[in-house]
C-alpha cells in the first residue's frame, strides 16, 4: 500500500476548500484586517470568522496578532508555492494528454476528408 501523506498539503487544501476562507485570503491580500472587520465583511458571526481564521492559521496561510483588544489578521509568511508546483505538474500532464488527443482528432478528421473524396470519385 502506498502511503502518500503531506500534512501541510492537507491543511492548505482543506483551508482553501471553503469559499469564505478563500475570500478572507483575497481580502487580506489587499490589506490586513481585524477578525471583527472580516466578520462584518462576510456577514457572519465573530465566532464563525474566528473558526475560519483558525483553519487558515493552522495551514500557515494567515497569522494573527493581538494588540489590545483587537486581533489583526495578515497573510502568513508561507505562500502556496509548493501547492502551486504540485498543481502545475498535473496541469502539464493534462496539457500533454489534451495535445495528444487533439493530434488524434486532427488525424481522424484528415482521414475522413480523404475517404470522403475517394467515395465521391
Amino acid at each position: 500500500m502506498v502511503q502518500y501523506s503531506q500534512t501541510h498539503f492537507d491543511a492548505s487544501f482543506g483551508a482553501l476548500s471553503h469559499a469564505t476562507r478563500r475570500g478572507v485570503l483575497e481580502q487580506l491580500g489587499r490589506a490586513d484586517a481585524s477578525i471583527t472587520a472580516l466578520a462584518e465583511r462576510f456577514h457572519m458571526s465573530l465566532t464563525g470568522m474566528k473558526k475560519h481564521v483558525g483553519v487558515l492559521e493552522q495551514a500557515g496561510l494567515v497569522t494573527t496578532e493581538k494588540v489590545g483588544r483587537v486581533r489583526t489578521c495578515k497573510l502568513g509568511l508561507r505562500g502556496l508555492e509548493e501547492e502551486a508546483a504540485w498543481i502545475e505538474r498535473y496541469r502539464q500532464l493534462w496539457s500533454v494528454r489534451f495535445d495528444e488527443l487533439n493530434n488524434v482528432v486532427e488525424e481522424l478528421t484528415r482521414k475522413e476528408r480523404v475517404d470522403g473524396r475517394k467515395k465521391r470519385k
